[in-house]
């Protein structure tokens, strides 16, 4: 199951995450997204978990508190394929 967690902190880490998802059951993967430019955190991330493990998670801190702040927990979602810029870009600009 993926999980998708908001609302964190930006002090915390893929380790952090992965720490407060293990007591819930084994995580295969934890990712705190980050800024490209920046590097700082985006505020949300990603854990990977069995199912009955994850809905258990989800369950349990959703809305809870976690390093000062209110966490959202949810299914994360199939990431949408949005189609890229490329080429030109080309303006209507006629003149009546």
């Amino acid at each position: 199951m993926n999980i998708f967690i908001s609302n964190l902190s930006y002090a915390v880490n893929d380790a952090d995450l992965r720490e407060l998802f293990e007591e819930y059951g084994e995580v295969s993967s934890a990712k705190v997204i980050m800024d490209r430019v920046t590097n700082r955190s985006r505020g949300f991330g990603f854990v990977e978990m069995e199912d009955a493990n994850g809905q258990k998670a989800i369950d349990e801190l959703d809305k809870a508190e976690y390093d000062g702040k209110v966490i959202n927990v949810s299914v994360a979602r199939p990431r949408e394929n949005k189609p890229r810029f490329e080429g030109k870009r080309s303006f209507n600009r006629s003149r009546d």
